[in-house]
């Protein structure tokens, strides 16, 4: 295998990981809703929630009766761009990873769409890696603009998504099992898309439809543990205990059935490693709920993809493909362009220094890394020398937080659009047959 054909092979693995992940409903014959007596209203929000919306009526046409299937109504919100044309179901676009109105606007349409509901009719909610953002109603009390500044200063801290969302919960109207308030009594039946490190559905999207098991002390916490500086009001109402969300003996959820999650990272990882096998790639799966800063996660993958491209270990055999999934952090000291993927590849090409055999692609499967145009990046055995063709330094690039800009000035970018599915970061190493690390002996 050529460099040319490793880097195509390492593309052609991160479309399999996005098309595994895309939601399909026609998977989920035996969990599809039996239709209720009275109404049926789909809402949702997310990166996937155009893509889930549009499988969802395409499912209920083959599994439903027309009778059925002509009294779906609903409304979904998804990001810029993410768009489709569904038939029943209004789709409506708004800012991410930062709210703005028309999110908040399309919150309160979906908060107006499940209230008043009897326990005859189905409320489905579709929900995916983004929600959090989009279902942007603040609590009584605050005001969007209140909100976005936390948001904003959370996004860049460090903070991990567990975390994020966890605040975000408590300065919401809609999250942390408050939509399921607005849905009682009708039935609640949730679909999800998972992006978060171990596919807990309470933190997928901040739960709008399930019991929330934190706090308001720890809202507090996480605020305070990195030095976020919110309102005077939000702190106020924290300690206070005022913005507390619904818990699990709650009579709101008897009837929230428990959540189908329909795409993961773990199903994508798996996907890739079967294609990749009958390749005659020896595959790994080294982890799909990998944390931490995306630079100190570099650092530690390329440790061991050198370790590997030594010599044959634990029975793998070269060509040896590497894998890893979850999400990274990116703690922002700079005023560069960046992105979690890039930033960890720009890491991991620092690490590896040039060995030779090595190649890596690291992007989101959501077609968007971080907030920029591209959907990560790809590095191989020449990144460095193009960079230094370019008078570029990997480490003054790291240290504003711009590897969007190095990749891009060596054209290593990998630009998809958006997908229209979410379960975060896709990593694939790529280590080849007969190669050494030349620079590292």
């Amino acid at each position: 295998m050529n460099a040319s054909s490793a880097e195509e092979i390492l593309k052609e693995l991160f479309a399999v990981a996005v098309e595994a992940a895309s939601p399909d409903f026609l998977k989920f014959k035996d969990f599809f809703p039996i239709p209720p007596s009275g109404r049926i209203v789909v809402v949702g929000a997310g990166k996937a929630a155009a893509s889930m919306a549009l499988s969802f009526e395409r499912a209920a046409k083959s599994f439903w009766p027309n009778s059925e299937y002509q009294k779906i109504s609903g409304l979904v919100i998804t990001r810029y761009g993410h768009g489709l044309d569904c038939e029943k179901i209004e789709v409506i676009e708004a800012s991410h990873p930062v709210p703005d109105e028309a999110g908040e606007n399309a919150a309160h349409l979906i908060i107006q769409k499940v209230s008043g509901l009897t326990s005859d009719d189905l409320v489905v909610c579709l929900i995916s890696g983004g929600d959090s953002a989009l279902l942007a109603v603040p609590a009584d009390g605050i005001s969007l603009i209140e909100k976005k500044a936390v948001n904003k200063q959370l996004l860049s801290s460090g903070a991990s998504i567990s975390e994020i969302n966890c605040v975000r919960k408590h300065l919401s109207k809609i999250k942390g099992g408050r939509l399921a308030q607005f849905c009682y009594p009708a039935k609640v039946i949730t679909f999800v898309v998972s992006d978060v490190p171990g596919d807990d559905p309470s933190i997928i999207a901040s739960g709008p439809t399930l019991p929330d098991e934190t706090s308001c002390d720890d809202a507090l916490e996480i605020i305070n543990k990195y030095q976020i500086k919110a309102p005077a009001v939000v702190l106020e109402r924290l300690k206070k205990g005022d913005l507390e969300t619904p818990k699990k003996t709650n009579p709101i959820f008897n009837d929230v059935s428990k959540p189908i999650v329909m795409g993961t990272a773990q199903q994508s990882l798996q996907a890739v490693k079967s294609f990749a096998q009958e390749r005659g790639l020896n595959t790994v799966i080294l982890s799909d709920c990998m944390e931490g800063e995306a630079s100190e996660v570099g650092k530690v993958l390329g440790a061991i993809a050198l370790g590997f491209s030594q010599i044959d270990q634990g029975g793998f055999t070269k060509p040896l493909l590497l894998l890893s999934g979850g999400e990274t952090t990116v703690t922002v000291r700079g005023n560069g362009r960046g992105g979690r993927n890039a930033e960890f590849l720009l890491s991991l090409t620092e690490t590896l220094n040039g060995s030779k055999g090595i190649y890596a692609l690291a992007a989101d499967t959501d077609g968007i890394d971080g907030s920029e145009d591209n959907a990560g990046a790809i590095t191989t055995p020449e990144t460095i020398d193009l960079g230094i063709e370019k008078g570029m330094s990997i480490k003054d690039f790291m240290a504003r937080n711009d590897a969007y800009s190095y990749f891009e000035n060596i054209k290593s970018l990998i630009k998809t659009g958006p997908t229209r599915t979410n379960v975060n970061d896709f990593r694939a190493i790529l280590i080849l047959e007969s190669e050494v690390c030349e620079k590292q002996k």
